[in-house]
């Protein structure tokens, strides 16, 4: 009998296990009264343990975040980001970054200025995800509100609890659940970045302003800006009666340089703010703008035209300079800002586009801070030292390849952000293929220009190629055949920021793979169904529609293995790296089963004619493909995490029971052998 009840007791808690909706995150929010007019919005996530909850700034091709939404108001205004805890930070070896989470409890803080004396209620929206070791839950929105008392009483702090209650399980005869899947209002300000389909990832303020440090000694070289430094020594040593003096008027146009990019910077911020800088670092509008704007840079920079500002500025600020003493040294660092503009406006531009991406405001102040370090350095030395211009190269046709290179950079540059629009919109239009193939393009074409094969408008009569030349060619060169074997699945890790990841693609094989695969079963040629891929890296037959997936299992008369997944789902991953490659269950997924993946977390809008009403939460419809993939898993198997597989045969009736995240090899084996000797 004991052993009889033991295994009922199992059995129970195995159905338990795998038919099980998880609610680990209970939402509370509160309310704090700062001063007369501002309020701190407080949202607490109460989190169970063994769960961990994901910051608001994670890389991009990460998990996806936690987010807030707040709903626009005349009756107050949106002080700073959203603050949050210190949390813990590891390196995750699935997506190889650096990611932050919280455990057991989180607090997130948004100031507010309140504009109104009346009682307000503010809604808003938290986006979120969770996982533990073994599964992720797809990502949830839960609806938000808060409550301010009029500032005519005393009433400072207002709790409100949140979070929604989900069953254990789901009733089959009903099929109800209050499973929390919330449109999105589309009157919302975002506070928070960082999506992950569609998005670009925070850069650190530190490698803003290398790059843009960097940058400035580049735009030093150019010919707009070398020939001027000693033409700018010349005029210090001569109004300078002492050395004394000339190096203090040397280290003021220094700093005048320094101040003058660092107030474009500063205006740009504010003109920006810091919640529409975090926005524009995910709009698609932003990313197709900028790489036009990069475009136009670049074919600047290669000879096409010159970007100058109006003379007119060149000439006044030339009689302000003429004046002398503190001021006319200012006016004099402001005409080499305007008469160098054509070659450092490309680049100031770019330095300001990327770290206006990173979504954060204080990053073109720090870009502009950099790059004026680098460019007002050697001008202020050289004044103050005139005789190292004996060491200084002479000016030459040397000067226009630096801007020709900097053209060629800016250009793959641009492409990016290009790519960005496709990844938020899903377009397809240019996958890992396709932007490799371009980069590729462009660094070989770079190669062939230093090595004097290819001539440019403003470019001199080469008649021999210098040691620096060769070796940039040849090094511009191996770096575009180091990307080759990217078009055949290679990861590239030194450029792995740039192009879109490797699921994103055409196909494992690169842009020469046919729809014909060899070695599927036993050396056959299979074509490739409608609606179905080869998912990289395996090369694994499957189906990302449910119907036409049924469909063609029918057809072939193989059982269906349904994978619910997410694209940010990490334990998904693991199982895909650490389990479907081995010898002994990749021959099974690719030739025994038809294989449909559900990705719950696909932010794609559902076509037209497809939006339906959400069973689980009556009033709401279901927008997105992710969405309704999400509330399939609960309906039907009443479980909402992944990863999550089921065996069923061509009535939809389960093989076996449906089984989670499954890291043990052999284990998994026997689960796959004996659904599909079930079905024949």
């Amino acid at each position: 009998m004991k052993k009889i009840f033991s295994l009922l007791a199992f059995f129970a808690l195995s159905i338990a296990s795998y038919s099980q909706i998880h609610d680990p995150v209970k939402w509370s929010t509160s309310t704090q009264k700062i001063s007369d007019s501002e309020y701190d919005l407080i949202i607490t996530a109460t989190i169970e343990a063994k769960w961990h909850l994901y910051s608001q700034n994670v890389p991009e091709n990460g998990p996806i975040p936690t987010s807030f939404s707040f709903k626009i108001s005349p009756d107050f205004k949106l002080m700073g980001k959203t603050s949050e805890e210190k949390g813990h930070t590891v390196h995750d070896p699935v997506f190889d970054m650096e990611i932050k989470y919280f455990e057991n409890k989180a607090v997130f803080k948004q100031r507010i200025k309140v504009l109104s004396e009346k009682s307000l209620k503010i809604a808003g929206t938290v986006e979120f995800m969770v996982c533990d070791d073994s599964s992720c839950l797809p990502p949830t929105e839960i609806d938000l509100a808060f409550l301010i008392a009029g500032n005519k009483t005393n009433a400072a702090i207002v709790n409100t609890d949140v979070s929604k209650e989900v069953p254990e399980a789901v009733d089959d005869e009903n099929k109800e659940a209050s499973a929390e899947i919330v449109d999105k209002s589309k009157e919302v300000v975002t506070v928070v970045a960082a999506k992950n389909s569609n998005k670009t990832s925070n850069k650190s303020l530190l490698t803003i302003f290398i790059i843009a440090f960097f940058s400035g000694f580049a735009a030093l070289l150019t010919p707009c800006v070398f020939p001027m430094i000693p033409m700018t020594v010349s005029f210090f040593t001569k109004q300078s009666r002492t050395k004394a003096e000339g190096v203090k008027n040397a280290v003021i146009y220094g700093l005048s340089i320094v101040i003058i990019y660092v107030l474009l910077g500063l205006l740009v911020s504010f003109i920006f703010g810091a919640d529409a800088l975090n926005a524009l670092s995910t709009n698609v509008w932003f990313n197709v703008i900028f790489f036009f704007l990069l475009v136009i840079f670049a074919v600047s920079f290669l000879g096409a035209f010159e970007i100058v500002l109006p003379s007119s500025w060149g000439t006044t600020v030339d009689a302000q300079a003429d004046k002398g003493g503190i001021i006319g040294i200012f006016f004099m660092a402001l005409a080499l800002a305007i008469v160098s503009f054509s070659c450092t406006g490309p680049i100031v531009g770019t330095l300001l586009v990327e770290a206006a991406a990173g979504g954060n405001q204080i990053g073109p102040i720090v870009g502009m801070l950099g790059f004026s370090l680098a460019l007002a350095i050697p001008f202020a030395l050289f004044a103050a030292f005139p005789g190292w211009l004996n060491s200084l190269p002479k000016s030459g046709g040397w000067l226009n390849t630096v801007k020709v290179v900097l053209g060629f950079l800016e250009l793959a540059l641009a492409f990016k952000f290009l790519s960005n629009a496709d990844l938020v919109l899903q377009l397809h239009w240019l996958e890992r293929e396709v932007f490799l193939s371009i980069w590729i393009t462009i660094f070989i074409a770079l190669a062939f220009y230093l090595f004097g094969k290819i001539q440019l408008p403003h470019d001199s009569p080469l008649t021999h190629i210098s040691v620096g030349r060769l070796s940039l060619g040849m090094l511009s060169l191996a770096f575009a055949i180091y990307m080759i074997p990217g078009l055949w699945g290679a990861p590239l890790n030194l450029i792995s920021a740039f192009p879109p990841a490797q699921h994103y693609s055409e196909s494992p094989y690169g842009v020469g793979f046919s729809k014909m695969n060899s070695g599927m079963s036993s050396g056959e040629n299979i074509e490739i169904p409608d609606g179905a891929h080869l998912m990289p890296p395996h090369n694994i037959l499957a189906f990302n529609d449910y119907e036409k997936g049924l469909a063609y299992a029918k057809k072939v008369n193989k059982p269906v293995m349904i994978d619910f997944t997410g694209y940010a789902c990490v334990n998904c991953r693991k199982m895909e790296q650490n389990v479907w490659a081995k010898d002994e269950i990749l021959p099974i997924l690719k030739n025994d089963v038809v294989l449909i993946s559900l990705y719950v977390d696909d932010k794609r809008p559902l076509a037209n004619g497809e939006e339906i009403e959400s069973k689980l939460r009556p009033g709401k419809k279901l927008k997105y493909i992710g969405q309704k993939w999400s509330e399939f898993q609960i309906i039907k198997y009443g479980a909402n995490a992944q990863p999550f597989y089921v065996l069923m045969d061509h009535n939809e009736e389960n093989l076996i029971e449906p089984v989670a995240y499954t890291p043990d090899v052999e284990e998994y084996y026997s689960w796959l052998k004996k659904g599909i000797a079930n079905f024949k």
